[in-house]
């Protein structure tokens, strides 16, 4: 056995959601959630959120706003560079959820005046994924391990009204995937 040898950053988990009307057109819309149970900013949750259903603008829900801007800062901020931007309000909610990963998995997020649910089901065999820093998508300065579940189906509903689109089919490293799917047991490194 060998540790890796990057500074772990954040672990925990960040299931996505990718809807569009047809089949690589457009992202009608894309939702980030993370959970994370370590980070430099504490533990915490947030959903960020851009959708017909947010008149097209990026909505943040989260319970740890240092938390929050860390990703936008770091990892968040990189995989999205429309998230990089800071002055994107963050209002304060709660966060449930309900399910397994062998059948059907939800996430309820609770602000002030917005209901939030996030279904991934119709869910496919796991693949482990592991990047190093300085490789991947652009040479991303993070690496990442983790265990993803592609979801054939996927819901979201804001405030009793259900988001349009749907998610894909795709493959990645020669398996069955998604355009959504679970993210669990998620670690993003950097290098020391």
């Amino acid at each position: 056995m060998t540790a890796d040898p990057n500074r772990v950053l954040c672990c925990g988990e960040n299931p996505f959601i990718r809807l569009s009307a047809t089949d690589g057109g457009p992202e009608t819309t894309v939702a980030s959630f993370w959970r994370n149970v370590l980070s430099p900013a504490g533990p915490g949750h947030v959903l960020y959120l851009k959708s017909e259903l947010t008149g097209g603008q990026w909505r943040i829900w989260s319970d740890n706003i240092a938390m929050t801007r860390w990703l936008q800062n770091t990892i968040q901020g990189v995989l999205n560079p429309e998230l990089a931007d800071l002055s994107i309000p963050v209002e304060e909610a709660d966060f449930d959820k309900d399910g397994d990963p062998d059948r059907f998995y939800t996430e309820y997020v609770t602000g002030r005046d917005d209901a939030l649910s996030l279904t991934w089901h119709d869910l496919g065999d796991p693949l482990m994924i592991h990047t190093s820093p300085g490789t991947g998508p652009g040479e991303r300065p993070y690496g990442v391990n983790t265990v993803l579940i592609p979801a054939a189906g996927t819901r979201l509903v804001m405030n009793g009204e259900q988001a349009a689109g749907q998610s894909w089919a795709r493959e990645r490293e020669g398996r069955p995937f998604s355009t959504s799917a679970l993210a669990f047991c998620e670690s993003w490194t950097e290098k020391r």
